[in-house]
């Protein structure tokens, strides 16, 4: 019984892939064709967006999505133009840049982390601790010395070296770049009356270098450096990095997928319709114990009226409008994996109502409302209950402690005892049990809190509507 008990564990590694869908269970159309989707813009969720665009293709041979990771300004640029059918950015439109682009959408796509990456020789390792304010002082031109005092003394088992601050920054127009200035105006009065945010600032000090790809290049290659670099860039390059004190002064945070939710929990209550006003949205410096301070949405744009784009007919806007609806859906499931954190529910929410404003010459693309969104006491809001112990195991399966055979019999068996409780489900036919091996990837969502208990009891239902499971 302890092993079918333990087969539940199973089920947090399904939760994100097929319950982020199931909450909009008719997809818009798959697409019938051929075509190629072209977008352009920020840097920072390439990594993520080159793996859209690998496993999509996959899916649906027939699409083909050409990326051109040049930065948020440019990809406001070539929106505004409409010489791509949607831009990228991580700095949402100014009031400025809205009027010149009317009828934008913005769509939530992902959620990241910035980080101050450094090369001392002295200190290989990652760690060191840096304020807002002293960061600040560092890009200003105020401390330029690694042993400064105000440094060494939140260092103090650091000996520091008595060498020159290099100051790596972009140089070309960038979200990244916004995001960091965001959070420099925000800790430092004098940064916000002198020099400001947005992606393109006119920095005091430093070397610029075009992309994060360019910035964590000249770091890695230069002694004595500092930089911001988005946290996929600096993981995958093996770049040492800084923990940076929380807003509340209590702890000094290392960026990660956990620290990042933390903050983006934190700012994702009060956000704005995708047609609205987000010139003003910010997630950096949030309170809390564990938020990491530089945190970042990273926006899709995309015009309400599809026939303005040149390129565009209504099949390659059907193919568009699916493209999107996967990368804030099932396409979630790949962001982990590479440091970025999924969608949450109401966030994702937000971009799926937006894509139901989508038209070509009048013709509604895409029905929230028949993508499978529950109005209030539906069967998603049944009470249910999870037993907390099941979390502290979720990562069995995807170390091979546990194997496959008992994953449906655990269910059905806490399922029938009452342990668990779901809404009630109409039962799929098959008797299939097996289960998607990509899954175990993504063990750990569920007990990191990155996947919530909703979508657990999602992810039960799709089990037993796909008869993956009976009960």
């Amino acid at each position: 019984m302890i092993k079918k008990l333990l087969g539940l564990v199973l089920m947090a590694v399904l939760l994100a892939p097929l319950a982020s869908h199931y909450a909009s269970a008719a997809a818009p159309e798959e697409p019938k064709g051929t075509f190629q989707i072209n977008g352009a813009g920020a840097t920072f969720p390439f990594p993520l967006i080159d793996k859209w665009r690998v496993e999509y293709n996959s899916l649906y041979p027939g699409v083909t999505l050409n990326y051109q990771s040049i930065g948020s300004g440019g990809g406001v640029s070539q929106h505004t133009q409409k010489t791509v059918d949607f831009g990228a950015t991580d700095a949402p439109l100014s009031s400025t840049e809205s009027a010149a682009a009317p009828g934008t959408l913005h769509i939530p796509e992902t959620i990241g982390s910035i980080t101050i990456s450094y090369n001392i020789p002295e200190i290989p390792q990652k760690g060191l601790n840096l304020t807002g304010p002293i960061i600040a002082d560092i890009y200003m031109g105020k401390i330029t010395k690694w042993n400064d005092k105000k440094i060494q003394n939140i260092n103090e088992d650091l000996n520091l070296p008595n060498k020159d601050i290099l100051v790596v920054r972009r140089s070309d127009g960038s979200g990244t770049t916004f995001g960091f200035t965001d959070y420099l105006s925000t800790v430092s009065k004098s940064w916000n009356v002198n020099i400001g945010k947005a992606k393109s600032v006119p920095w005091p000090v430093g070397v610029g270098s075009p992309g994060n790809e360019g910035v964590a290049g000249v770091i890695r290659n230069t002694p004595y450096s500092i930089g911001y670099v988005e946290l996929a860039y600096a993981l995958q390059s093996k770049m040492t990095y800084a923990f940076v004190q929380n807003a509340d002064e209590t702890a000094f945070i290392e960026p990660s997928r956990e620290t990042v939710r933390s903050a983006a929990a934190q700012a994702s209550k009060n956000l704005p319709a995708a047609d609205g006003d987000w010139s003003k949205v910010s997630i950096v410096n949030q309170a809390g114990e564990n938020s990491y301070p530089i945190s970042s949405f990273s926006y899709l744009l995309v015009y309400k009226n599809l026939e303005n784009i040149p390129s565009m007919d209504k099949e390659k806007a059907k193919a568009l409008v699916h493209l999107i609806d996967w990368m804030i859906t099932d396409g979630q499931e790949y962001a982990p994996s590479l440091e970025y954190v999924p969608l949450p529910d109401d966030v994702r929410v937000i971009g799926e109502k937006g894509l139901s404003l989508l038209k070509f010459e009048g013709t509604s693309l895409y029905s929230y409302e028949s993508s499978g969104a529950k109005p209030s006491g539906s069967a998603s809001q049944t009470t249910y209950s999870i037993p907390d112990w099941i979390k502290n195991n979720a990562k069995w399966w995807s170390e091979d402690k546990i194997g496959d055979n008992d994953f449906v019999s655990g269910i059905q068996y806490m399922i029938k005892e009452k342990i668990m409780k779901i809404p009630e489900t109409k039962k799929g036919t098959s008797t299939s049990n097996q289960i998607p091996s990509w899954i175990k990837n993504n063990a750990g969502w569920w007990s990191d809190g990155t996947i919530s208990d909703d979508d657990f009891v999602r992810g039960l239902q799709y089990l037993i509507t796909q008869g993956i499971m009976t009960v």
